[in-house]
């Protein structure tokens, strides 16, 4: 870990929510004048769009249905952690962009589904900030997570995460929903074997329960709002949390078990700037 050279990551899977984190964290980072190199964890695929379509029906082909974005085979996850490290030491490394769509391809110069070029990290950031899906990743031979200061987990219940995933690929990026529900099911080993696991190595963990029916989300015509929601913060290490403050600010929140607070859905926005701060 590293005092001058702070990481904070925000880790969770395909359509959890953690570019809603992103950007309650980017307005404080904007508020309180920081200076914060942000990476995506799309750009540490090891894949371009092309490519992964291509390996995906090379996998299949050899009897594996399931390789996904969410395994470490389809990352290049030692880059990764060898940026975490180099920034930690010194505030270098190496980034680049996926490009999504059209709007970015326009933006960078490069076409939708490829990769930027690598280039070296603007010197003097105050931090890193990584978003994506292996932030507190750890096996035998890679720890990502060792490196970071502050490691976020956003965790919404499964159908809930299936009901956000499902609505942001149909509306937003044109899938069908059979192409989506053969995504989540591609995925669904790598989820529990690679991303579950992580959440076990974040410092908080904010997992958001509808107070809704969501008992089939293939059906539903809406994402439960925030205030139809709670929010489960449980804290790694309670050691040093000023619960009574919290729970004074957080109107109507209550603690379940002696590092866990439950907080209203409405509250999303103030929890995510006060937790930046402390």
């Amino acid at each position: 870990m590293s005092m001058k050279h702070p990481i904070i990551a925000v880790t969770g899977s395909s359509g959890a929510g953690t570019t809603t984190v992103m950007k309650s964290f980017q307005h404080v980072f904007r508020r309180e004048k920081i200076k914060a190199q942000i990476v995506e964890g799309d750009s540490f695929h090891r894949y371009d769009r092309m490519a992964m379509r291509a390996k995906m029906k090379e996998a299949e082909a050899a009897g594996n249905k399931h390789f996904s974005h969410f395994g470490p085979e389809a990352n290049i996850l030692d880059e990764l952690e060898s940026l975490f490290a180099s920034y930690a030491k010194d505030g270098s490394g190496r980034v680049r962009k996926y490009i999504h769509d059209a709007g970015e391809a326009a933006e960078h110069g490069v076409d939708p589904g490829k990769f930027t070029e690598w280039k070296a990290i603007e010197p003097d950031s105050d931090l890193l900030f990584y978003e994506g899906l292996h932030g507190a990743y750890k096996d035998a031979t890679i720890n990502v997570a060792r490196h970071v200061d502050l490691c976020v987990g956003v965790v919404p219940i499964v159908n809930l995460e299936w009901i956000q995933k499902l609505h942001r690929d149909q509306n937003l990026r044109g899938y069908s929903q059979e192409a989506v529900v053969d995504t989540i099911l591609r995925r669904m080993p790598d989820y529990v074997n690679h991303i579950c696991p992580q959440f076990s190595e974040t410092h908080v963990n904010f997992q958001r329960v509808p107070t809704v029916d969501t008992s089939n989300p293939f059906i539903a015509r809406d994402i439960p709002s925030a205030d139809e929601s709670m929010v489960i913060i449980r804290f790694a290490n309670p050691k040093g949390i000023d619960f009574p403050y919290l729970l004074s600010m957080l109107h109507n929140s209550w603690m379940s078990r002696p590092n866990t607070i439950i907080v209203p859905g409405g509250k999303m926005g103030w929890r995510c700037s006060s937790s930046s701060r402390r």
